[in-house]
């Protein structure tokens, strides 16, 4: 024989299972979405590193403080988003820099269309 008290205490255990079903579902729902979000955040950081420094630039400079790279895994998408393709033996990307003294810019073809060899250092001397 049933109660009132019985299906009283049926009915509220039946209510608990609902709210803890809803509320796994949510939580799941929650977690589902920050970690699409997060998912599109890296893919358009990668994107847009993989831009012109000066598009990456204006890009970094509206991301509010350190952000990036505190919630991003930054430094691992910049390592592949700028890795070159250069091979040991391929010939240099031609540049072009300004002289020390301002007073004109030299281009990296015109200095081996001499056919003479060229040497790069880039480092520090103090």
């Amino acid at each position: 024989m049933t109660t009132s008290a019985d299906t009283s205490f049926a009915a509220s255990e039946t209510k608990a299972t609902t709210k803890s079903r809803f509320s796994k579902r949510s939580v799941l729902i929650g977690v589902v979405a920050i970690a699409v979000v997060w998912v599109l955040s890296c893919a358009a950081l990668y994107d847009i590193m993989r831009q012109p420094p000066e598009t990456f630039a204006r890009f970094m400079a509206k991301i509010p403080g350190p952000v990036a790279f505190l919630v991003l895994p930054f430094e691992t998408l910049w390592t592949h988003a700028r890795a070159g393709r250069l091979e040991v033996g391929d010939a240099a990307p031609d540049f072009s820099l300004m002289k020390l003294d301002k007073s004109a810019s030299v281009q990296l073809s015109s200095l081996t269309a001499q056919g003479r060899p060229v040497v790069l250092i880039f480092g520090s001397y103090t």
